[in-house]
């Protein structure tokens, strides 16, 4: 699984730039299959469809070679993981960000018409509530 390569190259290259974690990536009882569980699992607990950063992901592989009484959580088979932005960074054309940039300005302008008509402005209310006042 492409997710397991990942953290397991993120945690090779840790333990030769740390040699205190390179003592704990090299415990028996760990392996990169039940650390990725853990993270998962970890996942989970958030909800069914999370976003986690690359760096808080990379930190919960660290916490479970870190520990020693970590509880690995059982995962049901269909989970799915994408791990776009360690893997491949996604590149844009200038075309692509015009459409996008258009796109958004145009939600943008619905959602703000929307808005207008579902609320009446204020200074409609004290214009109408405005009286002449007599000179005389």
């Amino acid at each position: 699984m492409e997710f397991e390569k990942t953290i397991q190259k993120y945690l090779e290259q840790r333990a030769k730039e740390d040699s205190l974690f390179a003592v704990s990536f090299a415990k028996p009882n760990k392996s990169i299959k039940e650390c990725c569980t853990y993270i998962l699992g970890e996942a989970r607990k958030r909800g069914n469809a999370v976003a986690i950063s690359d760096e808080e992901v990379y930190g919960m592989a660290v916490h479970y070679y870190d520990e020693n009484n970590i509880k690995v959580a059982k995962m049901p088979a269909n989970v799915k993981v994408s791990s776009s932005s360690v893997s491949k960074p996604v590149e844009l054309t200038k075309e692509d960000k015009e459409k996008a940039r258009e796109a958004a300005i145009q939600r943008l302008a619905e959602e703000q018409h929307a808005l207008l008509k579902k609320k009446p402005t204020k200074a409609k209310k004290v214009d109408s509530e405005v009286q002449q006042m007599s000179l005389f």
